[in-house]
């Protein structure tokens, strides 16, 4: 194993020019860990939110929850992998002792953090996880495809089934058709035979949410949500709204829920803060959930869906780990539909 490896380091907070490419020490795995070499990680959001400096995170740190590799060595304790192994890592981090984590809800641990937020990540040649947050890759993905697939799986599953409790026959509005969890969502929402509406931001990412399974698309650039929803669905509205920009769209998307209709939340890419008309939100008797990543058994619940081919991985567009600027450059540029996948062996 080689003393030092390459990796992309954020030493300062800032716009994309703050990713620089440094050699840095491999680390050594320790109790319960392996170390992966990374063959494919994945860009989130979250990604850009360290980057730009969200309070209480450490730097210097090596961005990158979305991970995919080998196993090349493990520390001790470890059991459950052997060396050369294909695995996708659930970044999702917890104490493992505490009453959440012991009731399979370590989404809720308070200790909880993500890995490339809360530890270095997978912007680089090697990676240290817990053994225990590594996942089989089905044979027929490529490593990119399996890096494509945790965070945003992970999230959506929880968002649309754990929290929204999304029903078969259901209409769903999918909000950013186009991101990747949005992807994920559009495929969930089919998997369970709901009707699936989706919001995009040009004509030719409505195209793919098209073939991916969305029902009716909403190019949210000269279309009013609310009022394309209330036409497809006869003034009704929607079940569920999946839900994770924040202002720009938060009143749009309360606007389109049925009666007893359910927004579930994730993020804010738009901004922290948003308006609830209050008394529509109790007449209605319409629900507001927050919801943050999943769990175990999550993962462990939608895996068999991708080995059958049933759920598929989306990955717009593979780049050399040296490219990590001009990745987080596309993800402000919002022109990629799917993921954009960082690959330290090109």
């Amino acid at each position: 194993m080689k003393a030092t490896m390459k990796a992309m380091l954020v030493e300062a907070h800032g716009g994309p020019e703050v990713i620089k490419p440094r050699e840095v020490t491999t680390p050594k795995p320790g109790f319960g860990e392996v170390l992966l070499r990374v063959r494919g990680c994945a860009l989130n959001h979250l990604d850009v939110w360290v980057r730009s400096g969200i309070p209480g995170i450490k730097l210097p740190l090596i961005l990158g929850c979305d991970v995919a590799g080998e196993v090349v060595e493990r520390g001790e304790g470890v059991t459950n992998l052997a060396t050369g192994d294909k695995v996708m890592v659930d970044p999702g981090l917890s104490c493992g002792v505490c009453r959440e984590c012991l009731s399979g809800e370590e989404n809720l641990c308070r200790q909880y953090h993500i890995l490339g937020a809360g530890r270095n990540g997978g912007y680089a040649e090697y990676v240290c996880v817990p053994a225990v947050n590594c996942f089989p890759i089905p044979d027929h993905l490529t490593f990119p495809q399996a890096a494509s697939i945790p965070l945003v799986f992970l999230t959506a599953w929880h968002m649309l089934l754990t929290r929204a409790q999304m029903k078969p026959n259901e209409t769903v509005l999918i909000v950013g058709g186009g991101s990747g969890v949005g992807t994920a969502g559009i495929q969930i929402g089919k998997l369970f035979h709901c009707r699936v509406i989706a919001t995009v931001g040009n004509d030719d990412k409505a195209v793919r949410a098209r073939e991916l399974g969305a029902d009716e698309v909403i190019v949210h650039s000269r279309q009013k949500i609310s009022e394309e929803v209330k036409k497809l669905t006869a003034k009704a509205g929607v079940d569920v709204v999946f839900e994770h920009v924040g202002p720009a769209v938060f009143t749009e998307c309360m606007n389109s829920l049925a009666i007893n209709g359910r927004l579930v939340t994730c993020g804010a890419t738009t901004g922290p803060k948003v308006e609830v008309e209050v008394p529509r939100l109790f007449m209605k008797h319409q629900t507001i959930y927050g919801s943050v990543m999943g769990t175990k058994r999550e993962m462990f619940a939608f895996l068999p869906y991708f080995e059958k081919g049933l759920l598929k991985p989306v990955v717009d567009t593979v780049l050399p780990l040296a490219d990590a600027r001009k990745a987080h450059e596309m993800m402000n540029e919002r022109n990629h539909f799917g993921k954009l996948v960082l690959d330290p062996t090109m």
